[in-house]
């Protein structure tokens, strides 16, 4: 029970800062409007060309697109697509990204150097190529998007864990589990990584973040999620033809986006100057006592 009550007493001291809080309203009340989205009675597919470009009014508060579609409807499911993909794109590079690093950094060695080159391989393609490059190998998609901008995230998962473990793997509570005949296996996952949860979970916002980035920007190119699907970056490059006669069109989806990447990113920023304050906390006491 220890984990989560640190995780809990993380969360409170981070909801503390009014940055923060105000990220995790947002992105919360964004996640709500996501999920209960078929509810709330908009269909973002319904055409009405006689109502096309309009501005933002009573009835359509984004206005509405070329083809008469509800432009604040198809941003709220296109807030779906972007989460889900994120989501999914962190589970998969989580996954694969925290083992790589666990197991580098705990055996070193041969393994460390192994994983570590595949790792570098990863991180000197282009995040936008590599997932072009996997987008025409597997088709457009919300799965083939989902799993291109997850591949992109497995070496900054494996970094960042694997800095964390060789951090912790010469520490005296790891040597002692090991002295009472603590396997391997054991060491890794019940006394390092529980230990090494801080960075990872940053970088499960920080992922987020250009997650749904990178999903716009393909989308903007023409090889993200296929319409009709809403997607925020397909409604930018559809726009921004229109940006004289209707700029709602491209100017107010930009908004969201924008608005949602910065809410991750100072959700991040306050987790990390969080964290490097109970670091820099903790060396300040063990200087302290050694002084003593």
């Amino acid at each position: 029970m220890r984990l989560p009550r640190r995780i809990l007493a993380f969360a409170g001291r981070l909801l503390s800062q009014p940055g923060p809080l105000a990220s995790v309203l947002f992105l919360v009340g964004l996640a709500l409007l996501a999920a209960f989205a078929d509810r709330l009675g908009i269909d973002p597919l319904a055409q009405d060309i006689a109502a096309s470009l309009e501005g933002p009014s009573a009835a359509h508060w984004f206005g509405t697109d070329e083809l008469g579609r509800d432009i604040g409807a198809r941003v709220i499911h296109g807030a779906r697509t972007s989460l889900i993909t994120a989501a999914g794109a962190v589970l998969i590079a989580g996954a694969v990204g925290v083992p790589i690093g666990l197991v580098a950094g705990f055996f070193g060695g041969w393994r460390d150097a192994a994983l570590m080159r595949a790792v570098d391989v990863l991180m000197a393609l282009p995040g936008i190529l590599l997932a072009m490059a996997l987008i025409a190998v597997i088709g457009r998609s919300q799965s083939a998007a989902l799993v291109a901008v997850g591949i992109t995230g497995i070496p900054s998962f494996a970094r960042v864990t694997r800095a964390q473990v060789l951090s912790l793997r010469k520490r005296d509570f790891v040597t002692a589990v090991e002295a009472f005949g603590g396997t391997p296996g054991y060491n890794m996952f019940r006394t390092v990584l529980p230990n090494a949860w801080s960075p990872i979970l940053v970088q499960v916002v920080v992922l987020s973040s250009v997650a749904i980035l990178l999903e716009a920007a393909l989308a903007f190119l023409g090889v993200g999620i296929p319409p009709p699907t809403p997607s925020w970056g397909e409604m930018l490059r559809t726009g921004k033809s229109y940006l004289h006669d209707a700029p709602h069109y491209a100017v107010l989806p930009g908004l969201v986006l924008t608005v949602t990447i910065l809410a991750f990113d100072t959700l991040g920023r306050g987790m990390t100057r969080l964290l490097e304050d109970r670091d820099s906390g903790a060396s300040g006491l063990k200087l302290e006592q050694a002084s003593r």
